[in-house]
C-alpha cells in the first residue's frame, strides 16, 4: 500500500530528502487506489503545504508535537502500557513479528514507533495492512483528536489512516473526551515531571511511617496536578491479534 508508505514517511522526523523528493511522493500516489479521490487530494495537499514551509520550522513543530509530553507520542505502546512491565514484552513480541516478516530494524527507533509499524504494514497485503490498522484504530483516533484540538495539520494523516483501516472509527468521536485534558507539554507540566522530590529519611511529627508515606503521596499528586493523565487504552484483544500475526 503506497499510501501507507507515504504517510509513514510524513510521520517520521522531517529531513531535507523528503522535501527534495516531494514530486516523487505525489507521483507515487497517482496510481494508488487505496484512497478515494477526496482523501487522496487531502494527502497531496498536505504534502504540498508541508514541503512549502521552511525545513527548520517543520522540524521544530514536529519536536513540539511528538517529543514533548506523552499525550501525542508516536510510540504505540505508550498509550496502552505506559511504563508498566508489560511494555517490554510487547516490544519483544513486535520485534519478533517484524523478523518473521523478514524485516530488520536498526537501533535508532523502538519497534512500536508508528512510522516503523506503518512501514511494516505497507509490506503486507492490503487485507493484512487494513487488519493491522484496525488493531491500532483506537490509538489513531485518540492521537488524531488531540492533534485536532491543537489545530495541527498532522491530524489529517490520522484521519486518513483510520479511513484505510475501514473501521468506521473517527477522531471526531473523541473530541469531547480530550477537550477536558490538561496539556502535558507546557513548561509547567514538564518542569513538574522532572522536578526532584525532597528526600526524607525519618517520619515527621506523629505521622508515623504510614502517615508519612501518605503525605508524600499527596504531595506527589499535587505536583502532577497540572499534567495530563495519559489515556491508556484497553487493547488487549487487539494486541493479541498483533502478536498472532
Amino acid at each position: 500500500m503506497i499510501s501507507l508508505k507515504v504517510i509513514a514517511r510524513l510521520l517520521d522526523y522531517p529531513e531535507q530528502a523528503l522535501f527534495d523528493h516531494q514530486k516523487a511522493l505525489i507521483e507515487a500516489l497517482e496510481p494508488a487506489n487505496e484512497l478515494d479521490l477526496h482523501r487522496s487530494a487531502q494527502l497531496i495537499l498536505f504534502i504540498r503545504r508541508f514541503c512549502a514551509r521552511p525545513l527548520l520550522d517543520v522540524q521544530a513543530e514536529y519536536c513540539e508535537l511528538f517529543d514533548r509530553g506523552r499525550a501525542t507520542s508516536l510510540l504505540l505502546f505508550e498509550h496502552v502500557h505506559g511504563e508498566s512491565r508489560d511494555r517490554g514484552q510487547a516490544m519483544v513480541d513486535l520485534m519478533a513479528q517484524y523478523r518473521t516478516a523478514g524485516l530488520e530494524i536498526d537501533s535508532r527507533e523502538l519497534p512500536d514507533f508508528l512510522p516503523l509499524y506503518l512501514e511494516y504494514l505497507a509490506s503486507r497485503s492490503q487485507a493484512q495492512a487494513a487488519e493491522g490498522l484496525q488493531d491500532i484504530a483506537p490509538i489513531l483516533a485518540l492521537l488524531g483528536a488531540r492533534l485536532q484540538q491543537r489545530e495541527s495539520p498532522y491530524a489529517v494523516l490520522f484521519d486518513l489512516l483510520l479511513t484505510l483501516s475501514g473501521t468506521g472509527v473517527d477522531s471526531a468521536s473523541l473530541e469531547s473526551q480530550v477537550a477536558g485534558e490538561a496539556r502535558d507539554d507546557t513548561p509547567q507540566a514538564l518542569d513538574a515531571v522532572w522536578e526532584e522530590e525532597q528526600v526524607r529519611f525519618i517520619s515527621q511529627g506523629s505521622l508515623g511511617e504510614q502517615g508519612c508515606a501518605s503525605a508524600q503521596q499527596t504531595a506527589h499528586q499535587r505536583r502532577f496536578a497540572g499534567a495530563v493523565a495519559p489515556q491508556y487504552l484497553d487493547l488487549t484483544a487487539a494486541l493479541t491479534g498483533i502478536k498472532g500475526r
